[in-house]
């Protein structure tokens, strides 16, 4: 596991903490239409504040390119954070000069200002050394509690850590916690369910897991890819018919290293993918050359259960059907339901994670029944094929 030092073993007394967090959510209308992130992130910013430090929050939001966008200015984010922490927040219209020093500069002990969008200046995204100083200068404690901008080497997620103080924020070891115990360190058998359309955008997750874990799950569109390498006929299923080659070289790699793949044994189909259409649950051999492979069946279900049941870890990425259209659903939401069911029983350490995965897990009302669901999707996504998250390893090096 990753070495870090936690917020618990700071002395922030009256200084200035900076806290890099992830205010990167959905605004519509100059509102705050999903405040998980917010809420996530009040845990570390309340401490903070109860200890007496002055809190500095930095973040991103959406994607400036180094320009002033009226549009993507965190100042909507306000009153949301004002919100989950129970505290007035002091706006800045910059993030670093005059304007953020003199906010900073008024804070009080137990005081909590946001900056404005760190990504309004090209030295964010370009860990520029003169940009990472003139954050710094705001601060004599650095306090990284976005696990999803992790993956990124930018002067607020790698660079601040190399020259200040640096330690992990609330949700960041919670986040760590979770990893470590899901794949780096995890009681097995390990069970993994990997969905999602297509294999192209997981390939370098799948050949990571078929090494680490004891079962592996593919469902989704990608499960399309790997039947039609075994020579199944799928019909007009989605499918990307020039990766045969390389599923079969994850299905040997995934023998080589004792990991037994799983498949579905049945699925549910139709004509088209829209609520209503009539649906055929047919062997996954006999799909008609004129349905799509859209769920799972009943039969691979149980199979699933069975193996989950088996099993001390989960960890799951991607739906295994095309659960945003009805009855299409029907598949996730049982394996959803069964995992929270085990892991509520304290038999199963469950780690989920990606946006289509916390869309689902919240559509099944189950998401707050696993033993933790990740909202991070790239860095979720790049620690499940192995790679080294530049924010993670700075807090490691600090």
């Amino acid at each position: 596991m990753t070495t870090f030092k936690t917020l618990g073993q700071a002395d922030v007394g009256g200084k200035r903490v900076l806290v890099r967090a992830d205010l990167n959510v959905p605004v519509k209308d100059g509102h705050v239409t999903d405040a998980t992130r917010i809420e996530r992130l009040a845990p570390t910013i309340t401490d903070l504040l109860l200890r007496g430090a002055k809190v500095i929050v930095l973040s991103h939001f959406d994607r400036p390119k180094g320009k002033r966008v009226p549009e993507m200015s965190l100042r909507p984010i306000v009153p949301a954070l004002a919100k989950a922490i129970g505290h007035d927040v002091v706006f800045a219209d910059d993030c670093i000069g005059p304007a953020a020093e003199a906010v900073v500069a008024s804070l009080k002990p137990g005081q909590c200002a946001l900056l404005e969008n760190l990504r309004y200046h090209a030295g964010e995204e370009a860990n520029d050394k003169d940009f990472t100083k003139a954050l710094a200068a705001l601060g004599d404690i650095y306090v990284n509690d976005a696990f999803s901008a992790a993956h990124r080497a930018h002067a607020s997620t790698e660079g601040l850590a190399h020259l200040l103080p640096a330690y992990a924020g609330r949700q960041m070891q919670a986040e760590l916690e979770a990893l470590t115990a899901a794949l780096e360190q995890p009681q097995k058998p390990v069970i993994a369910i990997v969905g999602g359309s297509k294999i192209s955008s997981k390939l370098d997750v799948l050949n990571n897991l078929v090494r680490k874990v004891d079962f592996l799950v593919i469902g989704g569109g990608m499960a399309n890819t790997f039947l039609n390498a075994q020579g199944i006929d799928i019909g007009k299923s989605l499918c990307e018919r020039d990766l045969a080659d390389t599923a079969r070289e994850i299905l040997a790699t995934a023998r080589e290293s004792g990991c037994e793949v799983l498949l579905p044994t049945d699925v549910v189909c139709a004509t088209a993918l829209k609520e209503g259409v009539e649906i055929h649950e047919r062997p996954v051999d006999m799909v008609p050359e004129d349905m799509m492979i859209l769920d799972v069946g009943p039969d691979t279900v149980q199979l699933l259960r069975d193996r989950i049941d088996a099993c001390k870890t989960l960890l799951w990425n991607g739906p295994l059907g095309a659960f945003e259209i009805k009855p299409f659903h029907k598949a996730t939401f049982e394996i959803a339901k069964h995992v929270a069911k085990v892991s509520k029983a304290g038999a199963l350490v469950s780690v989920a994670g990606g946006g289509d995965t916390v869309a689902a897990l919240n559509a099944a009302g189950v998401a707050d029944d696993l033993t933790y669901v990740s909202t991070a999707g790239g860095a979720f996504l790049e620690w499940m094929e192995g790679k080294e998250l530049p924010g993670v390893a700075a807090l490691s090096a600090a």
